[in-house]
């Protein structure tokens, strides 16, 4: 169940990552995650964490013309069967470029094992891609060779305390409820946004949109300046700030205004500090949040939280 999932989720940070055939690995000056969905979440948060990190997210078929043999493709599905990230792989096997993989099995694994490429196989748990970013950000941290990281990522299966935010995530359900959520966050915790939309088009099966700051303020915020010819628009969407102490001084001031000027044409604003003495305790305490909204938004509509039937309805019609 996915409330199962989501109250053991600190668990998975006591995951200790192995390179299986680590004899192909070696250093390289810049890594590319290929990855869809829940695939590719760990490497944004990754980028949080440090921003420094010489990665770059590949989240469709193909890979960039500019990867060279120095560089590290790393191959990235959950259940090692996503289409496009196979795709990637076999690209740069054809190209002859260094790959790792990333999956708990499916034609990843079999492919690494045939190819004798380095790969990682995620613990096998039964949960849903987006419910397993504790294994793959350490998996991803692993193969970065950031130490620091994994050390830092650990302390959250003693720190986390996901059943602290399901009574917050049931509160803000239930403000969300009949409405169009929209996540805005600053540029630098854009993941974060991205993540709590993902988690409530997913779990919670509803609409949900994300942007970011300053650049709504240049455009977005223009169709939320209700009149009485589009008020009845408006009216559907529901705003949810991940306010960040550390964000850029003028991106908390432009913050401040903007949720001034929404609340003053009656739109629905709600506050979410992100809090943490790390950052990955400020990124996955507020993700655990959005699981349990998610959740409890999808019980309210009567509706299974944790199965995707959309996304696997269209990967058959695909095979077609």
């Amino acid at each position: 169940m996915m409330s199962d999932a989501i109250k053991n989720f600190h668990k998975q940070f006591s995951y200790k990552p192995v390179i299986e055939q680590t004899k192909h690995l070696n250093k390289f000056n810049h890594y590319y995650v290929i990855g869809m969905g829940g695939s590719h979440l760990a490497a944004d948060l990754a980028l949080i964490w440090n921003p420094q990190l010489p990665l770059t997210i590949v989240s469709d078929y193909g890979l960039p013309s500019r990867i060279t043999k120095k560089n590290l493709v790393i191959a990235s599905s959950y259940s090692g069967n996503t289409e496009e990230t196979i795709d990637g792989l076999k690209i740069a096997l054809k190209k002859k470029l260094p790959v790792v993989v990333i999956a708990v099995g499916g034609k990843l694994i079999t492919l690494a094992k045939k190819h004798c490429l380095p790969y990682i196989q995620l613990p096998n748990t039964g949960i849903q891609p987006r419910c397993a970013l504790g294994f793959s950000l350490r998996a991803l941290l692993k193969i970065l060779g950031d130490e620091k990281g994994l050390q830092e990522s650990s302390r959250l299966a003693q720190t986390l305390k996901p059943d602290a935010y399901e009574k917050p995530g049931k509160a803000l359900a239930e403000k969300l409820t009949n409405k169009i959520p929209i996540i805005y966050s600053s540029r630098q915790n854009s993941a974060i946004a991205y993540n709590w939309k993902i988690k409530l088009n997913e779990t919670g099966k509803i609409p949900a949109f994300y942007n970011v700051l300053p650049e709504l303020n240049h455009n977005e915020m223009n169709g939320f300046d209700a009149q009485p010819a589009t008020k009845q628009l408006c009216n559907k969407f529901h705003f949810v700030f991940l306010k960040d102490k550390n964000d850029h001084p003028r991106v908390q001031k432009r913050m401040a205004i903007l949720e001034r000027l929404y609340r003053e044409r009656g739109l629905p604003v709600e506050i979410s500090e992100l809090r943490g003495k790390t950052a990955f305790e400020k990124m996955f305490s507020s993700l655990v949040l959005a699981d349990w909204t998610a959740v409890y938004i999808a019980k309210h509509y009567k509706l299974e939280s944790e199965q995707v039937p959309m996304v696997e309805e269209f990967k058959k019609l695909m095979e077609n």
